[in-house]
C-alpha cells in the first residue's frame, strides 16, 4: 500500500502545459478570521441591519446557507433594498460577495432580485463583477418550486394544516440535495446534454410523485441554457476561494446568516422549520472553511419576538399587545408578505440560542417599537405541567403546553427614535438592556432604534 501511495505523489497530474499541478500544501497559521452574524430568535431580527452596519468596512460577505426563502431588508439613503438571495453586505460598492456551497441557487430569482434593486438606485451597480458563486452550490428549478406549492397543499388535506413554507422550492432542492439526486451549478456549466438527461430524470421522478404537476421540461431547459453565459464569469471553486481568502493577505470576511437558530433544521422547532443549517455549525459547511477560522459570532434579538407562520410560539400574544407590536413593527414578512405573529421577548429561547451558536456579542433591534409600552414583559423560565424545565423543548407538543414565566419591567414612555449613544436612552431603556444582558450572559453591541444606518447605537 505504501508503494503504491508513493508512485501517486510521484507523478502529480499534469495540466495542458505538461507541467507538474500539485495541491497547495497546508498553511500552519490559522488565517484571517470571519465575523458571523445570525439570527437568534424565528428569523426577521434585522441580521440586514447588523451586516449592512459591518458591511462598510468589510472586504467580503458571504451567504452560506437557505436560498430566497431568506428576506433581508436595508435601508441607505431612504432607499428600501430586499435581499433574499444576494448577500445584503453587495450594497457596498468595495465589497466582492461570495455565495457558498451550502446556498440553493434559483437563478431566474438571483438575476431578477439584482435588477430590481439596481433600479432603486446606484448602490448595486456592478454587482455581476463582484459576486462569485461556489460551483458546489446545488441549483433550486422552478419545478421544486411547484412542488413546494404542491406538497404545501396536500398536508393542507391530508393533515389539517400545512408547514407554512415560502413555497420556493427549498425543501424539494435540500431533499433532493439529500437523497443525491440534485444538480449543483458546475453540473450546468460542464456538458449541457449529460446536465439535461439528469434534469429530464429529476423532472419525470417529480412528475411520477405528483401527477398533477406540469414542467414544460424542454422550456426549462433552454431557459436554464442561456444562464449559462450569464453565470459562468461568477463561479469558482468555492474551496479553494475560500482556502485563498482565508489564508491570502489580511481581509475583513463577514458571514451573514439566512433565516434563525430556531428555524434551523436540526435545532429548530422542528417540522416548523427551514431545510438547512442556520446556526453556526454551518458556517462551515456551507463555506468550506474550518472552525478555526470562525471569529465573532454575532446574535441578532429583536426586542420581542415574532414568527412567520405556524408552529409553537410560547410567549406569542394574541391579543392587543400583539396587534401592538405587529402594527407599529410592521412586521410582514419580506418574502412571504405574510404578517408576522408577535409576542413578548423570550430569553429561555435566547439562550437556547445561546447554547447552540456560543454568541461573543448579540444586537438588540427594535428598540423603538416598545417606547408606547407602559409595561414590559420579559419570559426567563418555562414551566409544563407546573415544574420548571431547565431547558428548550424538542417535541412539539410538548413545547404547546409550555407556561412562560415572565418578569415584568417598567417601560419608559417616551420616544427613542432619536437616540443616538446609551446614555441618551431613557432609564427605564437602559435597565431594559442590561436585564437581557444578565440573563443570557452576553454583552449587548448594538441597540436598534429605527430602521436606518445612522439607528444603530453601538455601545463598544
Amino acid at each position: 500500500m505504501s508503494e503504491r501511495s508513493g508512485d501517486l505523489e510521484a507523478t502529480p497530474p499534469l495540466n495542458s502545459s505538461d507541467t507538474p499541478v500539485t495541491m497547495p500544501p497546508p498553511r500552519p497559521s490559522v488565517g484571517n478570521k470571519v465575523t458571523v452574524v445570525l439570527g437568534a430568535q424565528w428569523g426577521d431580527e434585522g441580521k440586514g441591519k447588523v451586516v449592512d452596519l459591518l458591511a462598510q468596512n468589510a472586504d467580503m460577505v458571504c451567504r452560506c446557507q437557505g436560498g430566497n426563502n431568506a428576506g433581508h431588508t436595508v435601508v441607505v439613503d431612504s432607499v428600501e433594498y430586499d435581499f433574499h438571495l444576494l448577500p445584503s453586505g453587495i450594497i457596498n460598492p468595495k465589497v466582492t460577495a461570495f455565495i457558498g456551497n451550502g446556498v440553493v441557487i434559483h437563478l431566474p430569482g438571483l438575476f431578477e432580485e439584482a435588477e430590481k434593486n439596481l433600479r432603486k438606485g446606484k448602490s448595486l451597480e456592478g454587482w455581476d463583477k463582484r459576486l462569485i458563486i461556489s460551483d458546489r452550490a446545488h441549483i433550486v428549478f422552478d419545478f421544486h418550486q411547484a412542488v413546494d406549492g404542491v406538497q404545501e397543499q396536500l398536508r393542507q388535506e391530508q393533515a389539517g394544516k400545512n408547514l407554512g413554507t415560502t413555497k420556493k422550492g427549498i425543501g424539494p432542492v435540500y431533499s433532493a440535495k439529500a437523497s443525491r439526486s440534485g444538480l449543483r451549478i458546475c453540473d450546468l456549466l460542464a456538458d449541457f446534454s449529460q446536465f439535461s438527461e439528469r434534469y429530464k430524470v429529476l423532472a419525470q421522478q417529480y412528475k411520477s410523485m405528483y401527477p398533477t404537476l406540469e414542467i414544460d421540461i424542454e422550456g426549462e431547459l433552454v431557459k436554464l441554457k442561456d444562464y449559462v453565459a450569464r453565470v459562468k464569469p461568477m463561479v469558482r471553486d468555492g474551496v479553494h476561494y475560500m482556502y485563498e481568502a482565508l489564508h491570502g493577505p489580511p481581509k475583513k470576511i463577514l458571514v451573514e446568516g439566512a433565516n434563525a437558530a430556531l428555524l434551523d433544521i436540526d435545532f429548530g422547532t422542528y417540522p416548523f422549520v427551514t431545510s438547512s443549517n442556520c446556526t453556526v455549525g454551518g458556517v462551515c459547511t456551507g463555506l468550506g472553511m474550518p472552525p478555526q477560522n470562525v471569529g465573532e459570532v454575532y446574535g441578532v434579538v429583536k426586542a420581542y419576538t415574532t414568527r412567520v407562520g405556524i408552529g409553537a410560539f410560547p410567549s406569542e400574544q394574541s391579543n392587543e399587545i400583539g396587534d401592538l407590536l405587529q402594527s407599529r413593527g410592521k412586521e410582514v414578512g419580506v418574502t412571504t408578505g405574510r404578517k408576522r405573529r408577535c409576542g413578548w421577548l423570550d430569553l429561555v429561547l435566547i439562550n437556547y440560542a445561546h447554547m447552540i451558536n456560543g454568541f461573543t456579542a448579540l444586537a438588540l433591534t427594535k428598540l423603538d417599537i416598545l417606547d408606547v409600552l407602559p409595561e414590559i414583559k420579559v419570559g426567563v423560565a418555562y414551566k409544563v405541567d407546573d415544574q420548571f424545565i431547565p431547558h428548550f423543548p424538542a417535541n412539539q407538543e410538548v413545547l404547546q403546553r409550555v407556561e412562560v414565566v415572565y418578569e415584568t419591567l417598567p417601560g419608559w414612555k417616551s420616544n427613542t427614535s432619536a437616540a443616538r449613544s446609551f446614555q441618551e436612552l431613557p432609564e427605564n431603556a437602559q435597565n431594559y438592556v442590561r436585564f437581557i444582558e444578565k440573563h443570557v450572559g452576553v454583552p449587548i453591541k448594538w441597540i436598534g432604534v429605527g430602521k436606518s444606518r445612522e439607528s444603530m447605537i453601538q455601545l463598544f
